[in-house]
């Protein structure tokens, strides 16, 4: 793959990242279904958990089995389920995108989320990093997999994690 082009693939997934955030904000839920491979595996194992960055415990623990959703509807029915009914706003910061082949990319997104319930009360905000991959389809580039960690959780409640 030429520079040229892996530049041009950066930027495509950059805007695709882009809006699988702003989708899921304004639940697009069409839009949001569009950003998927057909096949695309979202891991959950994560997303509620902290990792102590000194002595590798998750608080709390992780589930003993990895909570994966398989395919794209099953990913949006997911994320539906979860945000339909609260306001939410989702960052991503300084993504790693490495070119692994000319139809495939990989990345590391910093990010940033809150949820707030319908009278605007804070139900949680958290830090961390969403890890994908990308496949280029017939169509555009597409993502294959996602997983979200975290490295800060603030709940409504003030506890902090």
């Amino acid at each position: 793959m030429h520079d040229t082009e892996s530049l041009l693939a950066i930027e495509a997934i950059r805007t695709l990242k882009a809006r699988y955030f702003r989708c899921v904000d304004t639940k697009d839920w069409n839009a949001l279904h569009d950003l998927f491979a057909v096949d695309a595996v979202f891991d959950r194992s994560y997303g509620h958990a902290v990792r102590d960055s000194w002595t590798g415990e998750w608080t709390p623990p992780l589930p003993p089995e990895p909570l994966l959703v398989h395919g794209r509807d099953a990913i949006v029915a997911m994320v539906r389920h979860a945000v339909a009914d609260i306001a939410t706003v989702h960052h991503g910061h300084t993504a790693e995108i490495t070119v692994t082949g000319p139809n495939q990319a990989s990345a590391i997104w910093a990010m940033s989320d809150e949820l707030r319930d319908r009278r605007g009360r804070l139900i949680l905000a958290g830090r961390g990093h969403y890890e994908d991959t990308y496949r280029r389809t017939e169509d555009d580039w597409r993502i294959a997999t996602t997983r979200l960690t975290r490295l800060a959780i603030i709940r409504g409640d003030g506890e902090r994690l």
